[in-house]
């Protein structure tokens, strides 16, 4: 019986390990209408490296935010969980570790095994009007 609960314990081990995407609010909105799972939305965003600080992308150099569906697999996994229950005009900073971005194989300057941090700001959520608002 102890070697089965032990074997058990090694198994369930490696889930309760898993590293989760951290969330910092970093401005946060009162709103009627946060974003949910299938929401077309519309983000800025600059993204670095966690263990140097570089910046490897950033929505602000183009002038225009990233626009994608949230909850399709359209971008990381990381970034799915983490733009969930926000207002239009929230901005968020994102810890996301590899497992929930690129994972061991990286993607362009992004090495494999990277934990990738992300400021954010909500710009739109598409057929919703942007609400007067007051900052929590």
């Amino acid at each position: 019986m102890r070697i089965m609960i032990i074997s058990l314990l090694a198994l369930l081990t490696p889930l309760t390990l898993a590293a989760e995407v951290e969330t910092e609010h970093i401005l946060q909105n009162e709103c009627d209408r946060k974003t949910t799972r299938g929401d077309s939305i519309s983000v800025h965003y600059t993204g670095t490296l966690a263990s140097t600080g570089a910046e490897f992308d950033s929505s602000h150099n183009r002038n225009q935010p990233l626009t994608f569906t949230v909850g399709k697999g359209q971008v990381i996994k990381g970034w799915d969980e983490g733009l969930l229950d926000m207002c239009i005009g929230d901005k968020r900073k994102l810890t996301i570790p590899s497992e929930h971005a690129y994972g061991d194989r990286g993607m362009g300057p992004i090495p494999g095994g990277a934990t990738l941090v992300f400021e954010t700001e909500l710009m739109g959520i598409e057929g919703v009007e942007e609400e007067e608002r007051d900052e929590l």
